[in-house]
């Protein structure tokens, strides 16, 4: 499986850097793809080549009811990713016209779905400022 880079400027490093931001944030490959880990550990956003058919988009853990309203109120820009959509993750097309306050809420509703308790209290307790 080949890895899509991601080219600065690009909107994958945007979400990188979106994702990055975020404390004790870790960037790996796993399943082929870049992907971002709060506290290390649990996988938050994954970059995603949708089955090596060229278009850009990212896979981001939802809050119970996001992946279907979101899919919904704009089925062009989300969609449910395979493999982990019955979960309630959602996809989101970074090869259109990106709405990037809705995908910068979309990646802190990740962050803050799988963050440890203790990371998610610093972090509030630090006025959403990564310490």
């Amino acid at each position: 499986m080949r890895q899509r880079e991601i080219r600065p400027g690009s909107p994958l490093a945007r979400v990188r850097d979106l994702c990055l931001a975020f404390p004790q944030t870790e960037q790996r490959l796993s399943h082929g793809e870049e992907c971002w880990f709060a506290g290390g550990k649990k996988l938050f956003v994954m970059a995603a080549d949708h089955h090596h058919d060229e278009r850009v988009a990212f896979w981001a853990a939802a809050p119970e009811g996001v992946q279907e309203r979101l899919v919904d109120d704009d089925p062009d820009g989300y969609f449910r990713p395979p493999y982990v959509g019955h979960r309630g993750w959602v996809g989101v097309w970074l090869d259109r016209e990106v709405d990037w306050d809705r995908v910068d809420e979309v990646v802190e509703d990740a962050w803050r779905l799988v963050a440890p308790k203790r990371l998610l209290a610093a972090y509030e307790s630090s006025g959403g400022v990564a310490t």
